[in-house]
């Protein structure tokens, strides 16, 4: 059974990127534009939701906080893929609820091999 993904940026070329990425290694991939595309997205089965942290509507931690206040998807995976490397930043999106960081650009690889260690 393939896992799904929430990938979520306001850019498109970023999320024909990420889809590409993770379709390639078998994942099933849902795009969002923004927090609140994902947000109306955000049906089951999601395993994992990968965003951006600067976005219009709702941000990155917004779009968290609001995941992890849905009893459904309180502990599912939220990694954040941003151009910030801000500790500041990294340390308000560990509260807000994120699982993890990474910073773009980004390596396929890195990436895919952040994914499988957080699904387990």
């Amino acid at each position: 059974m393939s896992r799904t993904i929430l990938a979520v940026d306001d850019s498109a070329s970023m999320r024909q990127l990420v889809g590409f990425t993770l379709r390639g290694a078998g994942y099933t991939v849902i795009e969002a534009s923004d927090g609140q595309d994902a947000l109306e997205k955000l049906q089951p089965p999601v395993n994992l939701v990968l965003t951006d942290l600067n976005m219009p509507r709702l941000d990155g931690l917004g779009l968290t906080r609001a995941i992890r206040a849905t009893a459904a998807y309180r502990y599912t995976p939220i990694l954040l893929l941003t151009t910030e490397s801000d500790p500041a930043r990294k340390l308000e999106a560990k509260a807000a609820g994120a699982t993890g960081w990474l910073v773009k650009p980004f390596q396929p690889e890195q990436l895919l091999a952040t994914i499988k260690k957080v699904l387990g």
